[in-house]
């Protein structure tokens, strides 16, 4: 399980452990709080009240301080998990839903023919399509694209990046997601990504 953690004006910066959510409670640097407690955790008692220090974890914690990461700067890091996750496990050419051990990388422009390992130049594809169009551009295969690629916003990123998110915190992340993104869409997608990110 981990923490969302934001800045105080509540952009991502990170998904933290318990453990490392707690230290922020501890160092008195949780500015607020959202979601559903998820941890409680209990330390010494106070020698003047006798009292046992306890600290309640939430989903969500803003922080103090200067956010680590700007929004505008950020390209997400790109691993076949989210650019399979981005593409909602669909086949950009023959528009089939596959499990991602039938999936691959593949590149609009060939890296033979000087494309760029990049969020614009990949989508996912099918073993069989990607073999079928081979080291030719879709034009080339005469195999259009059936959707376009895309950078992720930071926050498609965070989600992208977290296998196991919890219902309050897709919740938060799904209200800033640009409308125009695949992770956008209903409910059924949204259970959709999650099984195939939890499988």
């Amino acid at each position: 399980m981990r923490v969302l953690m934001l800045s105080a004006h509540g952009l991502p910066q990170s998904w933290l452990t318990l453990e490392e959510a707690v230290l922020y409670y501890a160092a008195d640097d949780v500015r607020w709080t959202l979601g559903q407690p998820v941890a409680l955790f209990r330390g010494g008692h106070n020698a003047v009240t006798g009292l046992q220090s306890v600290i309640e974890v939430h989903s969500i914690i803003g922080t103090r301080g200067v956010p680590r990461i700007n929004p505008q700067a950020l390209t997400p890091g790109l691993t076949n998990t989210k650019l399979f996750a981005r593409d909602r496990n669909v086949c950009a050419y023959c528009g089939k839903l596959y499990d991602a051990a039938h999936l691959t990388r593949e590149h609009i422009v060939p890296v033979c023919q000087q494309g760029r390992d990049h969020w614009m130049n990949l989508v996912t594809a099918c073993k069989s399509c990607n073999h079928r169009k081979g080291p030719r551009t879709p034009e080339q295969a005469r195999m259009p694209l059936l959707y376009a690629p895309y950078v992720p916003s930071i926050w498609e990123d965070f989600i992208l990046r977290n296998r196991r998110i919890l219902a309050d915190q897709m919740e938060f992340l799904r209200m800033h997601v640009p409308k125009s993104s695949r992770l956008a869409q209903g409910d059924d997608h949204v259970s959709e990504f999650e099984n195939c990110t939890q499988a």
